[in-house]
């Protein structure tokens, strides 16, 4: 049996950034066994997406040509089994640590803070990937590509288009997912088996981590008080879980049938 209640200070802060809890119906869905498949597809791409958007944030905004480079080739084998098909959970191995040096570009606004949270974020997601690629191997799901749910595309739509709202609102989205995924972590443990039970509780920490660190860096670029942008994706990201949704996935709605 899991027990949670260790996790209760990290999970407190957390429960209270978020706007709503899971639906009950949403878990009674993603705990039904015929639904393993689609909850660790997305997850493992949920793991790759995370990863990503922090890359082209710091390539975008931070990081020097060579850097940026070197972020790429990081990347490349995970993408290449993501969405080129070439590759497994053997060529994958060891590749989410990084060998180059990742330096911040002389004009660079914007702190060696950004560059260092986003990189140790990086190595963990990819690291994630593969302890969920190893779980479906060990179940024999072999991977597919599932299309995205509207969740994180339903908040980067209402991003500001104007610098540096558009970076400060990229962190307050990425730290709502990071909370959201680990809400759903601990909502889903009790339900799943003793491996992927005790793998969720593991990466409690490092989610709760990652929600403070967006958050942290998104108050330091604004350098003002963001208090009513956080509550204006606070409130999307809230309707978008709690809304009716046709389409399952990790961080989907009300699956629709239950409506």
């Amino acid at each position: 049996m899991i027990d949670l209640k260790t996790y209760d200070s990290l999970l407190e802060p957390i429960n209270s950034f978020l706007q709503c809890s899971t639906p009950n119906a949403w878990i009674d869905e993603a705990k039904k066994p015929e639904n393993l498949k689609t909850v660790l597809i997305d997850h493992l791409l949920c793991e790759l997406k995370a990863g990503q958007s922090a890359m082209y944030l710091i390539r975008k905004y931070a990081v020097d040509k060579s850097s940026a480079h070197n972020l790429l080739d990081w990347f490349k084998p995970y993408e290449d089994f993501a969405y080129r098909k070439t590759g497994s959970l053997e060529t994958l191995k060891g590749k989410s640590n990084i060998s180059k040096a990742i330096m911040a570009k002389s004009n660079s606004p914007y702190s060696q803070d950004l560059i260092d949270k986003m990189v140790l974020l990086i190595k963990e997601e990819l690291h994630h990937f593969y302890q969920v690629l190893e779980i479906m191997d060990s179940r024999g799901i072999a991977y597919e590509p599932v299309q995205a749910s509207r969740y994180a595309k339903g908040m980067l739509s209402e991003m500001a288009t104007h610098e540096p709202q558009t970076l400060i609102d990229k962190l307050i989205i990425g730290a709502y997912i990071e909370a959201r995924s680990c809400e759903r972590f601990a909502k889903l443990a009790p339900h799943m088996d003793d491996d992927i039970a005790k793998f969720y509780i593991s990466l409690l920490r490092s989610e709760a981590r990652h929600y403070q660190d967006y958050l942290t860096l998104a108050e330091e670029i604004a350098g003002k008080d963001i208090s009513q942008r956080v509550q204006f994706f606070g409130e999307l990201e809230a309707s978008l879980i709690s809304s009716p949704d046709e389409d399952f996935k990790f961080h989907s709605g009300v699956p629709q049938a239950t409506v």
